[in-house]
C-alpha cells in the first residue's frame, strides 16, 4: 500500500490540511509543527504524488524556459539563476532550444502549453514577438530575458547595454584612442542595436569622426568573430583599438590575432580590445584591456522573481495582471593590462 497524505497526517497527529501546507511550505505552519511533519516525511519516506495534486491545484509547479540554443555558457548561466530562484520556491524548470529560429520557437511553445507550465521565460530568438501572445491565450505569464520584440508587451529584463558599451568605448578614449574599430552582432537584436549605439555615443560625445571602413557586423558567434577582424587586420591601414560587443565574437578575433601573432609582431602592429561580456576565460583573452561585465545570474534570478510574483498563491493560476514593466540591471567595467606584441 502506498503511502498518502492522510497516512502522515495521522503519524504526525496533525490535519492532511496542515500536511499539505507544509509540503507547499506555508509560512503559516508553526516551526515545530512544520519540523515533526518533516520528520515522519523523511522516516517514511513520503513522496507525494505530482500528478494528482498538479490536477487538484489545477498547477504543475513547473516553469519553462526557451533559449535561442543551449550550448552557449551565456545562456546557461541565466539558466542557473532562474534555477536558484525556483528551486527555493519549489518549482522545477523545463529547458527548450529554439536553435535561434523563429519557426522552432513556435514548436516549443507548442510543447510548453501543452505541458500545462506555469509560466515561461523566454530569451528571444529574434526581434519579433507576436507567436508569444499563444501563451496569453493559454492564461500562462511570459516574462522576456536579455533581448526584447516587438508586437508583444510583457516583463522583460535586460541589462544596459548602452551605457555599458558607451562606459568601455570612453575608456578607450582616454587612454589615448582617437581611431576605433567596432565588430558587432545582428542590428534586428536589440542587445546588439543598443550596443552599437553606446559605441557611437562615446565617439561622438569626443567628437570622433566614425570609419565606415571599420565598421563590421556579423552575428554573435565565434567564427564572425574571426572573419570580420581578418577583415580588420588586411586592410591597408588596420586600426589599433577595437570594440567587440560580445564574447563570442571577442573569442573569436583573439584567435585570428593568436595565430597572427608573429607576422603582426614583424609588421609592427599592436592591438587593444575592449569587449562586451566578462565570462570565465575573458581573463586569459590576452589583447583585451576593458570588459563589460553583465550580471548574467542575476538576469537570471530577477526574470525568475518576476515570473513568481505573476503566479498567485496556490488554487489560482495566474494573477491579475498589471502593467508590463522593463527591469534594466547595469554593467561594471574591468581594466587590465592588455598584451603587446610590439
Amino acid at each position: 500500500m502506498s503511502l498518502t497524505v492522510k497516512h502522515i497526517a495521522e503519524l504526525a497527529g496533525v490535519s492532511t490540511a496542515t500536511v499539505s501546507r507544509v509540503l507547499n511550505n506555508d509560512p503559516r505552519i508553526a516551526e515545530k509543527t512544520r519540523e515533526r511533519v518533516r520528520a515522519c516525511i523523511e522516516r517514511t519516506g513520503y513522496r507525494p504524488n505530482t500528478v494528482a495534486r498538479s490536477l487538484k491545484l489545477n498547477r504543475t509547479h513547473t516553469i519553462g524556459l526557451i533559449v535561442p540554443e543551449l550550448a552557449n555558457d551565456f545562456f546557461m548561466t541565466i539558466a542557473e539563476g532562474i534555477e536558484a530562484k525556483l528551486k527555493a520556491k519549489g518549482y522545477s524548470m523545463i529547458i527548450c532550444s529554439s536553435n535561434e529560429s523563429v519557426e522552432e520557437e513556435e514548436e516549443r511553445i507548442k510543447l510548453l502549453i501543452e505541458k500545462c507550465v506555469d509560466g515561461v521565460i523566454i530569451i528571444p530568438a529574434s526581434s519579433k514577438g507576436s507567436h508569444f501572445r499563444a501563451f496569453v491565450q493559454a492564461e500562462i505569464p511570459v516574462v522576456i530575458a536579455d533581448r526584447q520584440v516587438e508586437d508583444f508587451e510583457t516583463d522583460t529584463v535586460l541589462v544596459d547595454n548602452s551605457d555599458g558599451s558607451f562606459q568601455a568605448v570612453k575608456s578607450l578614449i582616454e587612454a589615448g584612442a582617437r581611431r576605433i574599430a567596432f565588430i558587432g552582432g545582428d542590428l534586428s537584436l536589440s542587445s546588439a542595436r543598443e550596443r552599437y549605439e553606446g559605441f557611437l555615443k562615446a565617439l561622438n560625445e569626443s567628437k570622433i569622426p566614425g570609419d565606415e571602413r571599420i565598421i563590421k557586423f556579423g552575428d554573435f558567434h565565434v567564427k564572425s568573430g574571426y572573419r570580420l577582424m581578418k577583415e580588420l587586420m588586411e586592410q591597408d591601414d588596420p586600426p589599433e583599438y577595437v570594440f567587440i560587443s560580445n564574447y563570442f565574437m571577442h573569442v573569436g578575433a583573439t584567435k585570428y590575432l593568436a595565430e597572427q601573432a608573429l607576422d603582426l609582431r614583424k609588421r609592427g602592429r599592436n592591438i587593444t580590445i575592449a569587449s562586451f561580456d566578462d565570462m570565465e576565460l575573458s581573463p586569459i583573452l590576452i589583447f583585451s584591456s576593458i570588459t563589460v561585465e553583465q550580471p548574467v545570474e542575476e538576469i537570471g534570478k530577477t526574470a525568475a522573481a518576476i515570473l513568481l510574483a505573476r503566479i498567485q498563491k496556490e488554487g489560482e493560476k495566474v494573477s491579475p495582471m498589471v502593467t508590463p514593466r522593463i527591469v534594466r540591471l547595469p554593467t561594471t567595467i574591468h581594466r587590465k593590462e592588455a598584451l603587446k606584441l610590439g
